[in-house]
């Protein structure tokens, strides 16, 4: 996911932590969506800090004037990696760092533990989560335990990442591909989401085969063109139109199974909330142009 405008600043976090019984219906969960305004000002903790994808991302962020605050390697608690310091747990960083945010880089079968045991349970701000293969009962326990909470938004698994390209990047993105501008960018696809559409002012949304978020997305999308008088434009497509049932394309995301996350069902549901929908990348800059 990308953010390319900065002009609000990072919301508070709410005072005190509120808890549902409830992990299926909506509630606090929802109030954490602000954390996902990122800026130059955002403090950022690496877990997983010392490993090789810890390292090498890390060190981008820093080029990038990502504000890398430390991290967290258990077994080199008290060490310097980078010019920064090494943490035993998360509960140290924050207390010594003041982060707002987490990127983890560890492997997929303890990454439930390094979200819920640690970044949600001392209140992180944003926790972005890069790894694919993390198991579905592992998953299952760390949905329940964000929408138990308001505190903690979580961006992941799977995914590349968020960034601002004024100075804040939480993922794996190639660095040189962002510029600052007036487009922002959410996508399921990391490389789809490289093309460009700097000319003009609105939302591109570019999801995928698999899953059930983009339909979920486009019940957002609805409420917010009726929420406003004039909502901003969005252009939307969906890669994997031909794609066959049952069979995974490119990751493990990318997979439809009994007929449930087809490319027709999310591009008839984001059209019917008011997306313009197009059927390749490079109409998305004319489509946009139209209706700016």
């Amino acid at each position: 996911m990308m953010i390319l405008r900065t002009s609000i600043a990072s919301a508070k976090h709410v005072a005190t932590r509120k808890f549902t019984q409830s992990a299926s219906r909506k509630g606090p969960y929802d109030e954490s969506i602000h954390n996902l305004l990122i800026n130059q000002d955002t403090k950022v903790i690496c877990q997983g800090f010392t490993g090789k994808a810890g390292t090498f991302h890390a060190r981008e962020a820093i080029d990038y004037g990502t504000q890398m605050m430390g991290g967290v390697s258990p077994k080199k608690a008290g060490q310097v990696h980078l010019d920064l310091p090494v943490f035993g747990s998360v509960k140290e960083a924050m207390r010594e760092t003041k982060a707002n945010a987490s990127v983890i880089y560890v492997p997929p079968v303890i990454a439930a533990n390094a979200i819920v045991l640690e970044a949600i349970e001392n209140e992180v701000g944003l926790i972005v989560c890069v790894a694919e293969g993390i198991p579905e009962a592992d998953q299952i326990k760390i949905i329940h335990a964000l929408r138990s909470q308001s505190k903690s938004r979580f961006l992941g698994p799977n995914c590349p990442g968020i960034i601002n390209p004024l100075g804040c990047k939480i993922g794996i993105q190639p660095s040189h591909i962002y510029k600052p501008g007036n487009i922002g960018i959410v996508s399921r696809s990391g490389t789809l989401s490289y093309e460009s559409a700097a000319q003009i002012t609105g939302i591109v949304f570019i999801g995928e085969i698999g899953g059930y978020m983009e339909e979920e997305a486009a019940d957002y999308i609805y409420n917010y063109n009726k929420s406003l008088p004039n909502p901003k434009p969005i252009v939307g497509f969906i890669a994997g139109s031909t794609a066959p049932s049952e069979r995974r394309m490119g990751h493990a995301g990318a997979l439809i199974t009994g007929g449930k996350g087809a490319a027709s069902h999310k591009i008839a549901a984001l059209s019917r909330a008011g997306v313009i929908m197009v059927e390749s990348p490079s109409r998305i800059g004319s489509e946009m142009s139209k209706v700016e």
